[in-house]
């Protein structure tokens, strides 16, 4: 199925990194080879913690963007699947 995926992926540092992709499993290997986003180049990429399907690269962008607004604690909220 066509798509893009919102990820929020935990580094090794706690830290968390905020993407789209429009293939997860692949993204998160590149993330985890130095491949992509400086961020995870620095902040060693542990494992996806949260993700959620968009039909659009538009709709995707768009939550990305508004997530990483958010402070830390309402990031941690969504990720155990309570209201932020």
């Amino acid at each position: 199925m066509a798509g893009y995926y919102l990820y929020i992926v935990r580094c090794k540092d706690q830290s968390l990194y905020i993407g789209i992709t429009n293939n997860l499993e692949k993204r998160f290997r590149r993330h985890q080879i130095g491949y992509g986003a400086q961020y995870t180049k620095i902040h060693t990429p542990e494992q996806i913690v949260y993700n959620e399907f968009y039909p659009s690269y538009q709709e995707a962008r768009s939550r990305e963007v508004q997530i990483k607004k958010w402070r830390r604690d309402k990031k941690e909220r969504l990720i155990k699947g309570l209201k932020p």
